[in-house]
């Protein structure tokens, strides 16, 4: 059983544990996921089936896609109204100096990881640090914000909803953080909702409780998506009969005997339109990253 599930995670639920719920209810050992989303966040979380957990390590999309809404006038331990909240008493800001401040948020930034994420520092985790009541100096990392727009404010409540489409390894919340230090009022992460990640938009999601409707309906592998989905961002390239045996069985095919030029990793296809493995170019030859399809 190979493939992907796209599940739109519920708030409250761990990552690992819609990992197991899908384990089950596929009744398949090799079960992953593509990106962790915090219990308290909702939206797409890719799920990879069979095969597709050897995708893990080379899926071409890492940016993601959220909508999080944040409120002005606070601050917090960890940067999220799921911390400890001081308010600040500060004015709220105006529409006007929000929509002036954000450009500033978009293109290369850099960020300072929250205590609260999973980095290690000396071979523990944040999180864990940040458990024990201890902080620690985190260097600040480059990130991209490829597009940030202003979606609703509610100027009474200084209630502010953005989309975000950004580079993996992004923290929202520290943005949030960092845009209520530049207004001079604070602020806190209230929602976060991840619309895309690994390529995969919410579109092609399932919740859990329609999983376990399709699981018990014998209908859930009906759902899985075809391994090449991930893969779409590389070119397609097809073999002729034999070289695609020779692929299946781990052979190397000469780069000079293809039918298109490769300079990077390929999608691989038979002659029948199957796509059979991720290949990647060295030393003359396309060589198997990952095998999809016997």
């Amino acid at each position: 059983m190979d493939g992907i599930v796209c599940i739109d995670k519920p708030e409250g639920m761990t990552s690992f544990l819609c990992v197991a719920i899908l384990r089950r209810l596929l009744g398949e050992k090799k079960v992953g996921h593509a990106g962790t989303l915090d219990p308290n966040a909702t939206g797409v979380l890719p799920i990879l089936v069979g095969r597709g957990t050897k995708l893990l390590d080379h899926l071409p999309c890492h940016d993601k896609c959220y909508t999080a809404t944040l409120r002005f006038g606070a601050v917090s331990d960890t940067l999220d109204v799921w911390g400890e909240v001081t308010e600040t008493g500060a004015p709220l800001p105006t529409l006007a100096a929000i929509e002036a401040a954000l450009p500033a948020f978009r293109g290369e930034i850099m960020q300072i990881p929250p205590m609260t994420s999973a980095l290690k520092q000396d071979g523990v985790r944040l999180y864990d640090l940040a458990r024990q009541g201890i902080e620690v100096e985190r260097p600040a990392r480059p990130v991209t914000i490829y597009a940030l727009e202003l979606l609703e404010y509610n100027e009474k409540e200084g209630l502010l909803t953005l989309s975000c489409h950004c580079s993996s390894g992004t923290y929202i919340r520290t943005l949030c953080d960092d845009l209520g230090r530049v207004l001079g009022c604070g602020a806190v992460m209230t929602a976060l909702r991840r619309t895309m990640a690994a390529g995969f938009p919410l579109t092609d999601c399932i919740t859990i409780d329609e999983a376990r409707a399709l699981a018990e309906a014998g209908t859930l592998t009906d759902r899985l998506l075809p391994l090449e989905n991930a893969l779409a961002a590389y070119p397609a390239v097809t073999v002729s009969a034999p070289q695609a045996a020779r692929f299946r069985n781990g052979g190397a095919l000469a780069l000079e005997r293809l039918r298109a030029k490769v300079d990077g990793p390929v999608r691989v296809y038979d002659p029948d339109g199957t796509c059979i493995a991720l290949g990647t170019p060295a030393d003359g030859e396309l060589k198997m990253t990952c095998l999809l399809h016997v």
